[in-house]
């Protein structure tokens, strides 16, 4: 009787549950239908959606402006990559809505400033022994070119994490696209809301078995020879392409200042060797003019015709915008132009790598109102690159490094705030159309916590989860790649991450296809 009883269980579970998806369907679809009904009333639809004429001039008119789209064969003088750290596809989706909301315009219909680009693709995120990357491997393959293992930078896969013999044997090393333009004579940089020393980054300059040895003393905690290991930091100051790099700017002073010492918001630095690396820089420079800065004052301050420019604008990463003193600490964008300015300086040309960090931070603490702001801040840093430069001549590409298990759920009414509620579950208690698989916010109760009462407004509130755990995962599939600028439709169709910057690469004639590059 018992077999019996599971067997017709599982029948209704394989059979039952399509009828009870029909009965939901018909429910949500007479939603719908009295939701279209009263949108005369309603500010959050235009009542001309109800037609059809409404959707089939949308559609005409897309059709209209791509058939304008002419392949750019030019050949790239100035490189500009974006990455938008944790930026997922849903992150976009949601980011554009909450966008829109703000600004009282159909937040569902909204663009971010690159979702305009002519050319779009996926990124396939894997690196060599994870499923899902993490931002280190991922940026070894989106500059460098050659997938890696999880948790190293700028090596091959032959070098395993923690390895310090395997990453100081040049034959492992990889090289990034800012190193093959410094090559060619190109002015070079990096921007970033993170630590310059963090694992986007890093993959710009530095080849390390860890990413978390950005200091000497990072080292040391894992009980390695800081001697025989050379920190991320100290790449950046004295290595090959790290030296070499025209701006940096970021958070991050205390992996550069000894323990010894404090910086201008009286926090100590970190390096255990005694060693100042801003002053190793400055000394460095020699004739050349140069200028390091520690806030937004300083960053405005800097003459476009100064060669070299070091900021670091906090102790550690720098602040969230929405929490960021907006007098003391420069925005992405402010950041972004000024590195624009100073690298537009001569003849030949530059590549510039600028980082979104925060996306990513926010998504981890499962603090989605902190990740969309974020990519809102980042899409506005974008449309500044593209305000002042020329797209004959600029290939701009944005990317991103890996997902996020946000998912953006339920059936919220048009016109609902993506950072509010999207219904009730069969408990009786509301959901947030928002949510994440894992992370800090999960309740382990055997009763679901109650999102509404928390208060979703603030920014440091927590979004539910799933399964319990520190911090919140990446996540495995397919990022966005948008680009616009010669040769930018290269960048279409699913691509492996490590084709990225083969194309950067080409298009800038810093490296070649079959010995030839663009132009010839």
């Amino acid at each position: 009787m018992l077999r019996l009883l599971l067997i017709a269980g599982c029948v209704a579970c394989i059979f039952g549950k399509p009828n009870d998806w029909v009965e939901d369907n018909d429910y949500d679809r007479d939603r719908a239908h009295a939701y279209i009904a009263r949108s005369s009333s309603s500010s959050n639809v235009n009542p001309d959606e109800a037609t059809a004429s409404f959707w089939n001039s949308q559609a005409d008119k897309t059709i209209a402006d791509r058939l304008k789209n002419t392949i750019n064969t030019n050949v790239a003088k100035n490189v500009i990559l974006f990455l938008g750290d944790g930026m997922s596809i849903t992150t976009l989706a949601a980011s554009r809505m909450h966008m829109g909301q703000r600004n009282n315009e159909n937040g569902e219909q909204s663009q971010l400033s690159f979702e305009k680009f002519p050319y779009t693709g996926l990124s396939k995120t894997y690196c060599v022994d994870r499923q899902v990357a993490d931002s280190a491997c991922s940026a070894t393959a989106y500059l460098c070119g050659v997938k890696a293992n999880e948790g190293t930078s700028g090596v091959t896969a032959k070098v395993l994490r923690k390895d310090c013999k395997a990453m100081m044997d040049k034959a492992n090393h990889v090289y990034s696209v800012a190193h093959y333009s410094q090559l060619k004579g190109k002015r070079t940089g990096l921007v970033t809301t993170t630590r310059v020393t963090h694992a986007s980054p890093s993959a710009v300059y530095a080849h390390t078995a860890y990413r978390e040895w950005e200091g000497d003393s990072d080292i040391a905690r894992d009980n390695e020879d800081t001697n025989a290991c050379d920190d991320i930091a100290e790449q950046l100051v004295n290595g090959d392409t790290g030296k070499n790099l025209n701006v940096i700017f970021g958070g991050g002073r205390e992996k550069f200042t000894p323990n010894t010492e404090v910086d201008p918001t009286n926090n100590k630095g970190s390096r255990l060797d005694g060693k100042n690396l801003i002053n190793e820089w400055k000394q460095k420079r020699g004739s050349a003019k140069h200028q390091y800065v520690h806030d937004r004052a300083g960053l405005q301050g800097i003459a476009n015709d100064t060669e070299y420019a070091l900021g670091l604008f906090s102790t550690g990463h720098m602040d969230y915008n929405l929490l960021r003193n907006k007098e003391v600490q420069p925005s992405l964008e402010e950041m972004t132009v000024k590195a624009i300015r100073l690298l537009s300086q001569g003849d030949k040309g530059f590549f510039l790598f600028v980082e979104g960090g925060l996306i990513d931070f926010g998504h981890h603490a499962n603090q989605a109102r902190i990740a969309l702001d974020e990519t809102i801040e980042f899409q506005k840093a974008i449309q500044a690159a593209v305000d002042i430069t020329n797209e004959q001549d600029t290939l701009i590409v944005v990317t991103s490094d890996h997902a996020h298990t946000m998912t953006l759920n339920g059936y919220p009414e048009r016109g609902n705030d993506v950072l509010g509620f999207g219904g009730k579950g069969t408990d009786g208690i509301d959901y947030t159309t928002l949510s994440y698989a894992n992370g800090p916010s999960a309740s382990v109760k055997s009763e679901r916590s109650d999102p509404s009462k928390a208060d979703l407004s603030k920014p440091e509130t927590r979004f539910p989860s799933l399964v319990p755990i520190k911090y919140e995962t990446h996540g495995g599939e397919d990022v966005g790649i948008f680009a616009r600028g010669p040769w930018a439709h290269l960048l279409t169709g699913v691509t492996e991450q490590n084709v990225i910057p083969h194309v950067l690469k080409y298009a800038s004639c810093v490296g070649t296809v079959d010995g030839k590059c663009a132009g010839q």
